[in-house]
């Protein structure tokens, strides 16, 4: 739930202004002093908040996973897709989500491009989004009665996750219109990854996932 200070300045609007003044000043604030006295407003209205830049950067992240979430959630064919359709309709709305957002997070993801997987912006996305694929292979473990025929969670998730930094990485360099490519990325990599889990070792999976992750990073 959403907080607000005791002058009316709320969580979402000080993510509001902190990423209006990067994009115009193309640099991050010197301090959250000077930050405060540019829009007018206390140290307290932002510390009620945040307690650093750090972690208004990873609010950030957390909110594109938010809205997405909410979005899904607001989609009444979601609860009857498939895990594949449900990762599917999960990508192409988070990065629908990060196109309208595209000049901060260039800005954000630009002086990392070698090292995104390390940053500590996308800490609270990493968790969250590991949790959301978490969720979708609990639910098709459920469907499988031998134990040996389940999947380990903590491996499957991990492997989703760097599959996300292979597109995220794959998104920030794609040039054409709409972001068409990033789409079809999208729909290749999720159906590829799918239908290997049916017929690999889950360790080959993860052994695959970094290797795209070091081709596109590398």
């Amino acid at each position: 739930m959403a907080t607000t200070s005791k002058t009316g300045i709320t969580e979402e609007k000080l993510i509001e202004l902190y990423m209006d003044t990067v994009l115009e000043n193309e640099k991050i604030p010197t301090s959250v002093y000077k930050f405060c006295k540019e829009h007018k407003m206390k140290e307290e209205d932002f510390y009620a908040h945040f307690g650093s830049f750090e972690a208004l950067q990873q609010s950030i992240w957390s909110k594109f996973f938010e809205n997405t979430m909410g979005l899904l959630q607001k989609n009444k064919q979601y609860g009857a897709m498939t895990n594949e359709e449900k990762m599917l309709t999960f990508f192409f709305t988070f990065f629908e989500n990060l196109s309208l957002n595209r000049s901060y997070v260039l800005f954000a993801l630009k002086e990392h491009k070698h090292s995104i997987e390390g940053l500590l912006q996308l800490k609270g996305l990493r968790k969250d989004f590991k949790e959301f694929a978490s969720g979708l292979i609990g639910e098709r473990n459920e469907e499988k009665n031998l134990k040996i025929l389940k999947y380990n969670v903590p491996l499957f998730s991990e492997g989703a996750w760097l599959q996300f930094l292979f597109l995220l990485k794959f998104w920030m360099e794609d040039g054409s219109p709409g972001f068409e490519k990033t789409d079809i990325a999208i729909e290749k990599s999720v159906t590829t990854i799918f239908q290997i889990f049916e017929n690999t070792p889950l360790e080959k999976i993860i052994d695959f996932g970094k290797f795209l992750y070091k081709e596109k990073f590398v």
